[in-house]
């Protein structure tokens, strides 16, 4: 344990790492082109079909890539992952500014290597970004303030998300930008294809920045000195990748955290990915679905803070009663569809997920040892994905069974009336879903933690 030492800055965003974890990750997840991410590939001369397949491309490349590059950021330096992360960002993003519109020979290339970039890039990020800050804090015996930096992150990810949420949209409307050329007196004509760009042309600013950031950071000394005496090698990955894995299973509480997590990221995300489905069904104007989306970001100033109170005051079993009960009522609140006022229970959804980011970040950091942590960290983005990605199967298998009822009982109804109601009626087994799938957890919980009556979480100060 590092003690704190006297006259040292109480402040933990005196850590020079610290304050470049955040910048990375508001830079890194600053996405100008998100919220016309589909209309962007297809302006751009892609299918549907070939959008959903990059799209399952760039979740298998993050499956595959994600322990092996926590494992690789233990052995070669988190510091160094950081710059390969910033330095594949720059990458995917500047060859979609430059990619030709309209040839269909070069988009689906470029686009696919585009998704395999960006995949990559994610895995690599996950898990290094927070070691790396953590170990720094942790090596001026201030652990104990992670919990303060997650608040903080959280507040500046909620502003650059309401900032690129708005901006983009913005910029990729021609008559708006048409009506700012005029008022500057510029004799410009603006069309799509001009500003097709302006998303990506002002993420690949981001990009840049990303980059600039990972090259000031500087990883502790001890964990160089520990590096080196590794093989950093294909069997040294895997090698620890193995280690990492063995400790979450042997150890109670770490495997029934991440189990916990991934239940309410899998069942939650899968349905803010259906949302403007959603919010068309309970008759929300299409062009307010990005002001809806920058008003929910604006969660991220107040949960995070709720969240460090819960954390300090409240045991772990406590948060994941409160969590469940949230949860619970945002999926049972969803089903009924109300006009306007189904806004409320996507509102709790996403507070919980909120509240999940911040515990499992806060937790894990807690119990796991800076000589694997990344690794460890690494293994609970994979779960996610790899739930998420279940889930996203048992639910298109869901749709096929609710349309192949729909048809034989009225054959005459059209495709849209169809569509909408196996929509409406899906939204109401995920309440179900949720709380089986959390009712095995609990038994299981109960006999995983029986094992291990010692298991509890270090102190604030503890590796």
């Amino acid at each position: 344990m590092t003690a704190k030492k006297s006259g040292e800055n109480p402040n933990p965003f005196a850590v020079r790492n610290v304050r470049l974890f955040i910048a990375f990750r508001v830079f890194f997840n600053s996405r100008f082109y998100y919220p016309v991410f589909t209309i962007l590939f297809l302006d751009f001369g892609l299918t549907l079909d070939q959008f959903a397949l990059l799209n399952a491309v760039w979740a298998a490349t993050i499956v595959l890539l994600e322990v092996p590059s926590g494992a690789l950021a233990d052995i070669i330096g988190r510091r160094n992952l950081l710059v390969i992360t910033g330095a594949l960002m720059v990458v995917e993003i500047g060859l979609l500014c430059i990619v030709p519109q309209g040839r269909a020979d070069l988009l689906f290339a470029a686009f696919l290597i585009n998704r395999i970039l960006s995949g990559a890039a994610e895995a690599a990020a996950s898990g290094a970004d927070e070691a790396i800050a953590y170990d720094s804090l942790r090596a001026q015996g201030r652990a104990q303030d992670w919990p303060i930096v997650l608040e903080r992150l959280a507040r500046f990810q909620s502003g650059a998300y309401i900032f690129a949420m708005s901006l983009g949209a913005a910029v990729y409307d021609p008559t708006l930008v048409q009506v700012l050329v005029d008022w500057l007196g510029w004799d410009v004509h603006v069309t799509q294809g001009v500003t097709l760009r302006l998303p990506l042309l002002l993420t690949l600013a981001m990009a840049v920045l990303t980059l600039i950031t990972t090259l000031r950071m500087r990883e502790h000394q001890t964990l160089q000195d520990a590096r080196k005496q590794q093989a950093a090698s294909v069997a040294a990955v895997f090698r620890l990748t193995l280690e990492a894995g063995k400790w979450i299973w042997r150890t109670p509480f770490a495997l029934v955290l991440i189990l916990t997590g991934l239940l309410f990221d899998n069942c939650i995300r899968m349905l803010i990915t259906l949302n403007s489905q959603y919010y068309r069904a309970i008759q929300i104007p299409e062009g307010a679905f990005g002001l809806i989306g920058s008003a929910f970001a604006i969660l991220g100033f107040f949960i995070p803070r709720m969240a460090r109170l819960m954390a300090h005051r409240c045991s772990p079993r406590r948060n994941l009663t409160v969590m469940v009960l949230t949860a619970a009522a945002g999926l049972w609140g969803m089903s009924f569809f109300w006009p306007f006022f189904g806004l409320l229970p996507v509102a709790l959804l996403i507070a919980v997920m909120y509240l999940n980011n911040f515990f499992m970040s806060h937790y894990l950091n807690r119990i796991s040892g800076s000589e694997q942590r990344a690794t460890i960290l690494s293994f609970k983005g994979l779960s996610f994905n790899l739930a998420y990605g279940l889930i996203g199967i048992l639910y298109s298998m869901l749709l096929a069974v609710l349309r192949g009822k729909a048809l034989l009982a009225d054959p005459g109804l059209d495709a849209a009336a169809i569509e909408d109601g196996v929509f409406r009626a899906s939204i109401g087994y995920f309440p179900w879903y949720f709380l089986i799938t959390m009712a095995a957890l609990v038994v299981f919980a109960r006999w995983r933690l029986r094992e291990d009556k010692t298991c509890r979480i270090p102190p604030a100060n503890g590796s």
